[in-house]
């Protein structure tokens, strides 16, 4: 099935909610799966004698009031491409200067829940809107131009199919066909001054 990376609109006000309470990531990167939040939610450390007394009432108030109002919510996903796309922007497989690196390396870390194949990653409504800015500074054919497969596989950028065909898989095609998802998701929030979620699953 191989690794993809998720994008989820999600406000500032939930980020700060999010950061500070990580198991309600789940609520925003699987609603429909309540039992994930559950279990991240057991997991945390068993609370002191006062909180378990007087805490827990108002935490299933925040947990109950923890509501996405659209777009929040709002999810698509760069399928294989998105180690791909993070080359086409930086030149490299993990580094590459902010703020176009922030597919691999953007925003911040959502606790210790991992969602998938490691920690999700919130980015504000303001890092997305510079995001947006630098990404539309960068034509389709800039971006094409920086494809080169023979240093993709040399720096094993996933899932290394780049010296493949285009007659039989056209990596590059895929590549700039998961830009314009990346380009229409980061619009949408950008217009509505809303932040991102991404985790790799």
């Amino acid at each position: 099935m191989g690794m993809c990376l998720a994008l989820t609109i999600l406000g500032d006000e939930n980020i700060t909610r999010v950061l500070a309470d990580p198991p309600l990531i789940w609520k925003v990167v699987a609603p429909e799966e309540p039992e994930m939040f559950e279990s991240a939610r057991a997991e945390q450390k068993r609370p002191g004698l006062l909180s378990r007394l007087f805490g827990r009432r108002a935490e299933r108030t925040r947990e109950q009031e923890f509501m996405l109002t659209p777009p929040e919510g709002t999810n698509t996903d760069l399928d294989k491409a998105w180690h791909g796309i993070h080359y086409l922007l930086t030149g490299s497989a993990d580094e590459g200067n902010p703020p176009l690196d922030f597919l691999v390396r953007g925003g911040r870390a959502v606790g210790d829940v991992e969602v998938g194949y490691g920690l999700a990653r919130a980015l504000t409504s303001k890092q997305v809107r510079e995001v947006s800015e630098a990404l539309r500074t960068l034509s389709a054919d800039a971006l094409r131009a920086r494809f080169d497969p023979g240093d993709m596989i040399a720096k094993e950028i996933y899932p290394e199919i780049w010296e493949r065909s285009a007659e039989d898989d056209d990596p590059l095609g895929y590549l700039m066909e998961n830009v314009k998802v990346l380009r229409d998701i980061l619009e949408q929030a950008v217009s509505h001054r809303l932040g991102l979620v991404i985790h790799v699953t």
